[in-house]
């Protein structure tokens, strides 16, 4: 049965096109779909003419306040497109227009599930998962319980990696303590993004920062913040299911993955990426040194080039 979908707006990309491509027009999509017991909010962009590639992108947004999924990929997703790719950008449970809902005993596993659930949704057997922060975790957990619906992955300083094996880092303290204290505001996630976030804040706009502001402060999103810090008798097991370190099926997962981090994240720890090159036995690294956590949309014109690369010597 075709997916169930609420149609939103479809419209040109408004996003300016790489060198070379400015004849090729991006259509963009917005639909919600049910996807399980959740309504999923799925932004699509195909090139005209439609893709030209086998498999979707599906593109998984980080876990910041107010993050949502064209907000983390807007300098990207109009190059995968035009490069032939099917690109789906949900927002995931618990951000931006989608169902403010997560089992937060096992944020990473309900994320999986989630995937699992949107792909059912739209008729999707396999997908390139490309995951920032929380969801790269995603996009990891994801291919370790179900290796054979991904065909790749691309993780982008993703969260989960050795969480137990040291202290935490100032910038995932911001994180957390988003919602704590006299509670958000726009001076904290200013200082969030321009100070933690990236390297070079030049790139980071006002207008960013109010609607990402004006997000986080949803009143289903502040009834039920959607990163905590683990509290209670479960949180124990729930920090160790949040580590990836800890988890034997690491060794075993052939899934062909390519990991970017920035070496100046301030966010998660940059040794996260040669443990995952040394421990998945398909596993490329790079490196971007004056980039921070969110190295789509401080390197965009080299990510995307590094991406579309790499996909062409796994396809």
């Amino acid at each position: 049965m075709p997916p169930s979908t609420s149609q939103r707006s479809s419209a040109p990309s408004t996003q300016p096109p790489p060198p070379g491509s400015a004849s090729v027009e991006v259509r963009r999509t917005e639909s919600t779909v049910r996807a399980g017991a959740r309504d999923i909010f799925v932004t699509e962009l195909v090139a005209e003419g439609g893709p030209t590639r086998e498999l979707p992108m599906v593109l998984l947004h980080g876990g910041g306040p107010g993050a949502s999924g064209m907000s983390n990929y807007a300098r990207n997703v109009d190059a995968f497109a035009l490069d032939g790719y099917r690109v789906l950008v949900p927002d995931m449970p618990a951000y931006g227009r989608s169902t403010k809902e997560l089992d937060r005993s096992d944020p990473f596993g309900d994320l999986a599930v989630f995937l699992r659930s949107l792909f059912d949704a739209l008729d999707i057997d396999r997908a390139h998962l490309l995951g920032n922060s929380l969801g790269g975790a995603a996009a990891l957990r994801f291919a370790l319980d179900r290796p054979d619906r991904v065909a790749s992955q691309v993780l982008m300083g993703p969260a989960g990696i050795g969480t137990t094996r040291g202290l935490p880092t100032r910038g995932t303290g911001k994180l957390f303590g988003y919602y704590a204290g006299e509670g958000p505001s726009r001076e904290k996630l200013r200082e969030f993004i321009t100070e933690y976030l990236v390297f070079d804040a030049s790139g980071v706009t006002e207008e960013m920062i109010e609607e990402r502001y004006q997000s986080s402060i949803d009143p289903e999103v502040l009834a039920a913040p959607p990163l905590r810090r683990p509290s209670g008798l479960t949180a124990p097991r729930t920090v160790l299911r949040m580590d990836f370190t800890r988890d034997r099926r690491i060794a075993a997962c052939t899934v062909p993955t390519l990991v970017v981090w920035g070496v100046d994240d301030k966010v998660n720890k940059p040794s996260g990426g040669p443990w995952l090159a040394r421990h998945l036995p398909h596993c490329d690294l790079h490196l971007y040194s004056r980039t921070g956590h969110w190295a789509q949309f401080e390197q965009p014109a080299r990510f995307n080039r590094l991406v579309r690369g790499w996909l062409e010597g796994v396809l």
